[in-house]
């Protein structure tokens, strides 16, 4: 509407003042004809290019440069990664398909390898220390890809070296609450335990385990949790199935913090300082190692002591016991120890993000940022390559509009392909750290597409709650593989819930966590973001993840067999997310709708009433200012969309365009606390903030509530108070950002 309206005053001569743009020129009605420019600063997005980009999205295309990426291990820094790093640059450089900039932006980042000579080695020996049975050190080949000399040996990357050895016990998945109750039944001290991968973080499971005397630590993924408890190679599993197979290994970065571990809050540039090795916290303090579950069944079904709590029971056809500690007096393993012979070191090495810019034509100082990580474990077919095969397509369909001359966005489009983001978002984190400012300011969104296709059942996105409707405008416009219907329609059938304004919708998650790149731009900065990717039906599996995920079986033959056969589940997310970022970049407005955002608000709202009202009352900590800062924020949102839906925006000049963009894009930056997560390095967005609560609420009100409820302490209760505070005047301060006198 707005676009019509503009360019009918333009096309009809009407007045135009244009004010600060081109200082006090202006355009009578029996004047001069406006300036050629006029008429891009009014142009909108137009959706016969909309439609162009999307029929050009090839899925064969695709389907190469997943082989093209796939062919050896690439895993960071490795003479692999560097071979797709050059894939990145020959790419977006070509003179007729690349992008008006790319180039290799270089960190010099703390990384955690295990020894190639020595092989990290887990054994359970008798107590003569004869070796009675060994854990396979690699995985069990099918094709040649498992069998390259590059796939790296499973291992926990950032677990320290050393050698432990104590009796097993079975620590269901390393969660506090796990290790509380099995101390009840047996001494830890000195022990070695055996967690399943859920629950808790990777790191968090020896962390954990460490106050209790346990001296080490293994980690294997339940045939239950995965495999809807298949467990065959014979016939159930891969290469028959996308099941695991039973030597499968999850490999993984054991470290809660994103970002270079020596210069938090640093780019790490080769002289940037740097912190003690020893000051790192996050990581494991003890020895760890993840195993397969084929050795895993081996050891839990042999464990003596009484029966672990029907919770802890999993897929194996075995009782789970909680250890004796050790094993069974009945079993080939009675009295004998686990033994880790953990051999991994760390390196400071150079690891390389590769960027790519197209300029924009009207505000070349607003960036749309598009990002996946290139980095894998092994091979990477799925995690990241789908998700980078996906955004070669994109940008050569883009490339072309652009060295053809039939396209430029109006706004910048930035292209982030970042390395070494398994260690934990490394490549991102520093970019953000290197351009903190100039993003911050300058950002309207980030765009994350890490694994593309986790399967080709429906889409699936998660992002702040104001790209709820850009994304579904383009999920609208996509036919869903397979189907006649859109990508919505199908995504709606898959998962819904009713919204007070729009009805039934599709469900969209909330990036809470630190699961992928998006990350450092969302939490770190409070820019916009969002997650896109296609995903399984998940009532028909109970796994937790695609079932080959970091192990040396995601492979291309893995991909196109049991995972997207014919990529066309590739293409729908590349026609998804293209849409999106053509919208972001070319709109006159951002589509960024605030009034979703306060929806998210006030159901964060209701659902901490009901949970924690009653009982603050009585600790007379009045819930009040919270209410009225969402009131108030809804209240701003609302005066704000008449602005935008007004036909007398006709009559403004451009800035004021450019100012109503400045809210929509700053907004997330208003709920930027940097003193409200003083434990959580990286967190300062208040909102998405990660939470241990489990509850749909806001994050640190919730943690700090569950804390106080269980210790009773006063000061705990302070902090209730405190994070109280901190949410209402946050909520409070965004919604002055939407309004022109900041009275709210």
């Amino acid at each position: 509407m707005i676009k019509l309206v503009i360019i009918g005053v333009v096309c009809g001569a009407a007045a135009l003042t244009i004010g600060i743009l081109i200082g006090h020129f202006g355009i009578s009605k029996s004047g001069t004809s406006a300036p050629s420019w006029l008429e891009d600063v009014a142009k909108d997005v137009d959706e016969s290019l909309i439609e162009k980009f999307m029929s050009e999205v090839d899925n064969i295309q695709i389907e190469e440069n997943l082989k093209s990426l796939t062919k050896v291990p690439h895993m960071a820094t490795t003479a692999g990664d560097e071979e797709t790093v050059q894939i990145m640059l020959k790419r977006w450089q070509d003179p007729e398909t690349g992008l008006d900039k790319a180039w290799r932006e270089e960190y010099w980042v703390y990384l955690s390898f295990p020894d190639k000579n020595n092989p990290n080695k887990v054994t359970v020996v008798s107590p003569t220390d004869t070796v009675l049975h060994t854990i396979r050190e690699k995985e069990k080949p099918y094709t040649p890809d498992q069998s390259d000399p590059e796939v790296v040996q499973p291992y926990a990357a950032y677990s320290p070296a050393g050698h432990v050895k104590g009796k097993l016990v079975y620590a269901n998945q390393g969660k506090p609450s796990d290790y509380s109750e099995l101390n009840k039944a047996v001494d830890l001290r000195g022990t070695i335990a055996i967690t399943k991968y859920g629950g808790a973080g990777r790191s968090a499971k020896a962390i954990n385990a460490a106050p209790y005397g346990v001296v080490g630590v293994l980690v294997y993924t339940d045939p239950l949790d995965i495999n809807d408890g298949l467990m065959s190679d014979a016939s159930e599993t891969y290469p028959h199935s996308w099941y695991m197979p039973p030597t499968g290994v999850e490999r993984g970065s054991y470290n809660i913090d994103f970002g270079d571990l020596l210069t938090p809050h640093l780019a790490a540039k080769e002289e940037t300082y740097r912190i003690n090795a020893t000051d790192i916290t996050g990581i494991p303090p003890i020895p760890t190692q993840p195993i397969g579950f084929e050795d895993a069944y081996r050891l839990i079904c042999e464990l003596g002591g009484e029966p672990a709590p029907d919770a802890w029971q999993g897929g194996f056809n075995c009782t789970y016991n909680f250890g004796g500690p050790g094993f069974k007096p009945t079993s080939s393993f009675n009295n004998s120890d686990v033994k880790l012979d953990i051999y991994n070191y760390e390196e400071v090495k150079p690891s390389s993000n590769v960027m790519g810019f197209i300029r924009g034509s009207v505000e070349p100082d607003r960036y749309v940022i598009y990002g996946n990580h290139r980095d894998s474990w092994v091979h990477g077919a799925i995690d990241p390559s789908s998700g980078t095969s996906v955004m070669l397509e994109i940008t050569r369909v883009l490339g072309k509009m652009v060295k053809q001359g039939t396209w430029r966005p109006r706004r910048s489009i930035i292209f982030g392909s970042w390395g070494a983001e398994e260690f934990g978002l490394i490549g991102s984190a520093e970019y953000t750290e290197q351009y903190f400012a100039a993003l911050s300011e300058r950002s309207v969104a980030y765009i994350n597409v890490d694994i593309a296709v986790f399967a080709n059942a429906t889409l699936g996105a998660s992002g702040m709650p104001s790209v709820q409707n850009v994304i579904f405008k383009a999920a609208q416009q996509v036919k869903a593989p397979g189907h006649e219907k859109s990508v919505y329609d199908n995504w709606l059938q898959y998962t819904n819930k009713t919204s007070p304004s729009h009805g039934l919708i599709p469900r969209m998650g909330y990036l809470t966590g630190a699961g992928s790149d998006y990350a450092p731009f969302s939490h770190y900065l409070g820019i916009t973001s969002m997650d896109i990717s296609y995903t399984y039906d998940k009532t028909k599996t109970n796994a937790r993840i695609y079932p080959a995920y970091h192990t040396a079986y995601d492979t291309f033959d893995y991909a196109s067999k049991y995972i997207d056969p014919g990529f066309v589940g590739h293409q729908a997310v590349a026609r998804t997310a293209g849409n999106v970022l053509i919208r972001l970049a070319d709109s006159l407005i951002l589509p960024l709708n605030c009034a979703d955002y306060a929806e998210s608000l006030e159901e964060y709202l209701n659902t901490a009433l009901n949970l924690y009202e009653e009982k603050l009352k009585t600790m007379k900590i009045s819930m009040e200012p919270l209410k009225h800062a969402v009131t108030s924020f809804r209240a701003a949102v609302s005066n704000l969309q008449k602005v935008i839906q007004s036909p007398d925006l006709a009559n403004e000049t451009p800035l004021k365009v450019r100012w109503i963009n400045d809210q929509l894009m700053l907004l997330d930056r208003a709920f930027l606390n940097p003193l409200a997560f003083p434990d959580k390095y990286g967190f300062r967005h208040v909102i998405w903030a990660s939470s241990s609560a489990g509850k749909r609420t806001f994050p640190g009100l919730a943690d700090a509530y569950a804390k106080a409820e269980s210790s009773g302490q006063a000061s705990d209760w302070d902090k209730v108070h405190y994070h109280l505070s901190v949410l209402s005047q946050a909520i409070l301060g965004a919604a002055s950002t939407l309004t022109d006198d900041m009275q709210t």
